[in-house]
């Protein structure tokens, strides 16, 4: 097979959970041709190829208004990815055999490069603006939610995460159950970089005290992630615990009406506002830390969950979205009510206080990974879905 890949996040721009998911996915399919088109990014090659890939980075530019330069990025990767299947037959090279796009940001060029050149368009939607705001309110997700319909209808196929997101593509675009795959997002565990002769005790003081045990929450600093509730459970695990224990928040972005939030609680000396951390730091961070917490409102997935898995700490979701289908409630970690502080409280002190059932937990969950999230398996799984695409194409008239 020859695949076009559309993009608009790739290491090592990382915006969400996008850039991981393509980066580890694709290298698993290097026995086809794989061209990925995405954005140029600092001082980045805008060709090469890594791990099997030809990647392919086009320059966009700069725009004062987010929806205008996702207009010239898909003006910008249509216009390259034009030229580039346009010149396979003067090559005397194959042609594409289809056109995977992740996410509506890049959609327009999607359709347009599957229209000009009638091949199947497959689309990952990761999540979508429906679910992040429990409803369509204001036009700017009316822009965005017309985008993301015009985009499932325009596909051969759609992929989604996990159940949850099927049903939800279901009831809010009407897209029929039969034009939709479930393949799980995945993992390299042993991708985790761990320094063995790092001084772990010297690190552990970078962030807690001797005596605190290590909360943390990592990932993006939005309102559907939850962690406003995160630290409106923390008192109660902080009185359940005398007050050993330190919430670590880590992620970019502004973190102002948190840190109020913690005043106002006050149980500022009780929480640590990182800000972004690079994922070299963040796999030695996790050696030394004794809880996870993702208590999000809205997760199609939760990618986050089994990066924990990986790294061996113990977990606490929250039982919205995909996160009751990726985290096993009581076997690979514990599941708590969305939006219920006194449930996280419950979840968090329940690893905290129990040593042995936290390292069973922790010793499944490590296992589950081989199991139900190994990228091997899930890139063939996107195989057979590419496979059927093809087939059907080959047997109609476009």
């Amino acid at each position: 097979m020859k695949i076009l890949v559309l993009t608009w996040e790739f290491p090592p721009r990382i915006v969400g959970g996008i850039a991981r998911h393509v980066a580890e996915l694709y290298p698993e399919l290097h026995h086809h041709e794989v061209h990925l088109l995405t954005v140029q990014f600092g001082e980045s090659l805008s060709q090469e190829t890594v791990d099997g890939i030809h990647i392919h980075r086009i320059s966009v530019g700069e725009s004062q208004h987010f929806l205008q330069w996702i207009g010239r990025m898909n003006e910008a990767l249509g216009k390259y990815g034009g030229d580039l299947m346009a010149l396979q037959p003067l090559l005397d090279a194959p042609s594409f055999d289809l056109i995977h796009a992740h996410d509506w940001l890049v959609g327009d060029a999607a359709i347009a490069l599957k229209n000009r050149f009638k091949v199947p368009l497959i689309t990952t939607i990761h999540a979508t603006e429906y679910g992040r705001n429990n409803g369509i309110h204001n036009d700017l997700q009316r822009y965005v939610n017309h985008k993301e319909t015009t985009l499932i209808y325009e596909s051969w196929r759609v992929i989604v995460c996990t159940n949850y997101m099927k049903r939800e593509l279901q009831y809010a675009f009407q897209t029929p159950p039969d034009k939709l795959d479930v393949i799980f997002n995945g993992i390299s565990p042993e991708k985790k970089r761990i320094d063995p002769t790092i001084d772990r005790i010297a690190l552990r003081r970078r962030f807690a005290q001797d005596h605190e045990q290590i909360v943390y929450y990592v990932g993006r600093i939005t309102y559907e992630k939850g962690i406003r509730q995160l630290l409106d459970a923390a008192p109660q695990v902080i009185q359940g615990l005398q007050g050993n224990v330190k919430f670590v928040v880590i992620g970019g972005g502004n973190t102002d009406s948190l840190r109020h939030r913690s005043a106002e609680l006050g149980i500022q000396a009780h929480c640590l506002f990182t800000g972004f951390m690079p994922d070299i730091e963040l796999d030695q961070f996790q050696t030394i830390a004794n809880c996870a917490v993702f208590p999000s409102l809205y997760e199609p997935f939760g990618i986050v969950a089994l990066e924990s898995f990986a790294a061996k700490v113990p977990v606490v979701v929250s039982d919205t979205g995909g996160m009751p289908e990726v985290v096993q409630h009581g076997k690979t970690g514990i599941v708590t009510r969305v939006n219920n502080p006194d449930s996280i409280a419950w979840g968090i002190l329940e690893i905290l206080r129990n040593p042995d059932y936290a390292q069973m937990l922790v010793k499944n969950a490590y296992e589950d990974l081989d199991l139900r999230f190994r990228w091997s398996q899930l890139a063939c799984q996107t195989e057979q879905v590419y496979a059927r695409a093809i087939h059907e194409r080959s047997q109609v008239d476009w």
